[in-house]
């Protein structure tokens, strides 16, 4: 069976090739604009800094002075205790507030409405004039002492923070307990598994991967917060910054200074943090995104092995 072509439909034998459409991009002038505003705002700061009576020399030369690491070590120290009593007080909490048992989920609840509902600079206070109350800790046999004698400023910071921090702990930890399915729980329940158990081996490592993320952050939120503890003379940093600026009479550099070292500390625990969310974070991706170092190797080797690149 023959098939009749149209010829009129055919572009003829010496019509010129069809044109590539040329894409123009749209112009985005605010994008510039607003980049010359904020470049513009920066170079005025830096200027105001720059031309400040300001000894910037009294900064490196404080920077590793004994009184200032001192402080600095008792600021990371009060926060990895302080951290250590919110996550396992916050995880009790949670597991408190899922039994069924009424006594135990009712004591947990106004634990959390109470330590979220005051601020810790009260709760610190609190603590440290609690011998109004409590004139003598007797713990028969083992301790007895007066009030006064017993909450050291060490102890009244680590309780101060340690138990606020566990009822967000807790709540953290519901929400992440919450996320894994129940299915998982009546499975384990039907392999024999006891509740503390299922808890242990099946909930707690699958919910660790939503709990970990907001609780970097409640580390790095921590560590800003133990400045507070200064209002009950625990010797940390802010107080080793403004002894040594008042000592020697540049107050202001000493508090960049102790501004700069808490940079210094909660960019390492970001770090910390972007890698312990990369481990709890395997069975959730394929393929789980470079790091920074990997990509910069990626493309360190990509230059090298590229036709005529470098070698």
């Amino acid at each position: 069976m023959s098939v009749d072509v149209d010829k009129s439909a055919q572009p003829p034998a010496d019509a010129p090739p069809p044109q590539s459409l040329k894409a123009i991009p749209v112009r985005h002038y605010g994008r510039w604009v607003a980049a010359i505003v904020v470049i513009g705002l920066i170079a005025l700061l830096g200027r105001a800094f720059a031309t400040a009576d300001v000894n910037w020399d009294a900064i490196p030369q404080y920077m590793f002075n004994a009184d200032i690491l001192k402080g600095l070590r008792n600021t990371l120290l009060i926060t990895v205790l302080s951290m250590i009593i919110g996550i396992v007080g916050g995880v009790i909490l949670a597991v408190m507030r899922q039994s069924k048992n009424p006594v135990t989920s009712t004591v947990a609840w106004f634990y959390v409405w109470f330590f979220r509902g005051t601020p810790v600079y009260v709760q610190l206070f609190l603590w440290f004039n609690l011998g109004l109350v409590f004139q003598y800790i007797d713990i028969m046999p083992i301790y007895k002492d007066e009030w006064s004698d017993f909450m050291t400023p060490f102890l009244c910071a680590l309780l101060g923070l340690g138990l606020n921090e566990a009822a967000y702990m807790a709540e953290i930890c519901r929400a992440g307990l919450n996320a894994v399915d129940e299915g998982q729980t009546e499975a384990a329940h039907a392999l024999g598994m006891s509740h503390a158990k299922t808890l242990r081996r099946i909930i707690v490592p699958q919910a660790m991967r939503v709990i970990v993320p907001p609780t970097g952050n409640e580390v790095i939120n921590m560590l800003k917060t133990s400045s507070l503890v200064i209002a009950v003379q625990y010797y940390d940093l802010l107080q080793a910054a403004q002894n040594v600026g008042r000592d020697s009479g540049v107050v202001v550099e000493m508090l960049i200074l102790a501004a700069a070292w808490y940079l210094i500390a909660t960019t390492v625990l970001s770090i910390g943090q972007y890698y312990l969310e990369r481990y709890y974070a395997r069975g959730s991706s394929r393929q789980l995104p470079l790091t920074p170092l990997q990509r910069a190797k990626a493309k360190l080797s990509g230059g090298f092995n590229r036709p005529g690149g470098m070698g």
